[in-house]
């Protein structure tokens, strides 16, 4: 029997007390129900009893996260239970039925949030990332800046023919990395199987070329493990590296299934993720949802950026992407962080400025490569520039006074 603990952050708010709250559901969620139970002994409970280790008041709110007839106002605290490593073990899945799944249930709850894991030292058993940081520079062969990629646009529609035409150009135009959209898996007019046996001799044709191999990472998400495995299979049989994993779509088992037979770099899109967290007061904090992706094995991770396209907010951004660089049990299980949606160059200052001035990081731009007013050439290099701007402690406009493409970037989206 072991003494570890692990300790789940919770935001909870209801119309009574929140310490009440809390205990109701470290004994719902382990040993005790609505009533008393004879078989819930000492040594039951001493073995797989639930504990609220500590409550952290916030200031009340007004009106409810959830819908409820109760008047306010409604009191709001940040909650530590502790559940033994003993009744759950270190299956993901038992982790999240206990932890997780039940909690959302409970009668008198107007909100409830998943903060944060603090997981104990029998939970790196879990892979990790294959490559993560220091594996994707290799295999890019960058050493110090950071990774320039694109993605295939538009993310739809386009022939096997048409895909290699563009990858062909942005291959052309200097990018380390080139990805399917996270929609584009195996569709009737473009199936996974021709979009690899059109691409890859692009690649390959590319680093005869010039000695630079690009890395294209394919859509290979299904609910199937098997299907996945076969399509895996084939791109890495024909010289593929790395996939795009849609991570909520093909669940942990689909994740875990993959990660252990992977000889690829696995490039995780967290599409779905919105559904659980937009609500403040519902679903679950980024801190907590990326710590069991990156132990099931993800080696890069799609974060937004600074400005981006959707609806996250810079500060969620920031957050995300010092949360995945912070080791969970050392700093190989930290995958490399994918800033996207909507970049161009134009945030690269700041977004080096608030995550820490690190170039460990992957920048990827769609429209801001493929829409350059002088081609996406001239959009890899505008990138570039303004990450040397960045790195060198100029401003966007002093380095644009010499350097044409990021002066037409500017000019255009400013």
């Amino acid at each position: 029997m072991t003494d570890e603990f692990i300790r789940v952050t919770y935001r909870i708010e209801c119309p009574g007390s929140v310490e009440a709250m809390a205990a109701k559901i470290a004994s719902d969620q382990s040993t005790g129900t609505f009533t008393e139970l004879p078989g819930e002994t000492d040594a039951v409970r001493r073995r797989c009893a639930a504990r609220v280790e500590s409550v952290t008041p916030l200031p009340p709110a007004q009106t409810p996260g959830f819908p409820s007839d109760a008047p306010g106002p409604f009191n709001r605290g940040d909650v530590v239970i502790a559940y033994p490593q003993e009744a759950i073990g270190t299956d993901i899945a038992a982790l999240m039925t206990v932890t997780v799944g039940g909690v959302y249930a409970a009668r008198g709850l107007t909100g409830v949030r998943v903060m944060d894991f603090d997981l104990p030292q029998a939970w790196a058993c879990h892979p990790g990332p294959q490559f993560g940081i220091a594996g994707s520079r290799r295999l890019m062969g960058v050493t110090e800046e950071p990774m320039i990629a694109s993605i295939i646009k538009p993310s739809l529609g386009l022939t096997p023919e048409d895909t290699a035409q563009v990858v062909a150009e942005l291959c052309e135009a200097g990018v380390d990395f080139i990805k399917d959209d996270e929609k584009m898996m195996n569709p009737g007019y473009a199936p996974l199987r021709a979009r690899v046996d059109a691409i890859m001799p692009v690649i390959e044709a590319h680093a005869h070329k010039t000695g630079k191999r690009v890395i294209y990472a394919f859509g290979i998400s299904s609910a199937d493990p098997d299907q996945m495995m076969q399509a895996h299979d084939y791109v890495a049989d024909r010289g593929g590296q790395a996939a795009v994993i849609n991570i909520n779509s093909i669940g942990p088992g689909g994740m875990s299934f993959l990660r252990k037979r992977s000889r690829l770099c696995l490039h995780a899109h967290r599409n779905g993720w919105d559904i659980l967290t937009r609500h403040p007061a519902l679903g679950l904090e980024f801190r907590a949802y990326q710590k069991l992706w990156r132990l099931m094995g993800v080696d890069q991770f799609q974060i937004n950026g600074i400005a981006a396209k959707y609806w996250e907010p810079d500060e969620s951004f920031v957050r995300s992407f010092h949360d995945v660089m912070t080791p969970i049990f050392s700093e190989a299980d930290r995958p490399l962080p994918v800033v996207c949606s909507g970049q161009w160059g134009g945030q690269a200052v700041e977004t080096y400025q608030r995550t820490g001035q690190t170039l460990d990081l992957m920048y990827l731009g769609g429209g801001g490569i493929h829409g350059h007013p002088m081609g996406a050439a001239a959009g890899v290099r505008a990138i570039r520039q303004a990450w040397q701007a960045a790195a060198e402690g100029e401003t966007l406009a002093d380095k644009a006074a010499h350097s044409p493409e990021l002066r037409a970037a500017l000019e255009k989206w400013g």
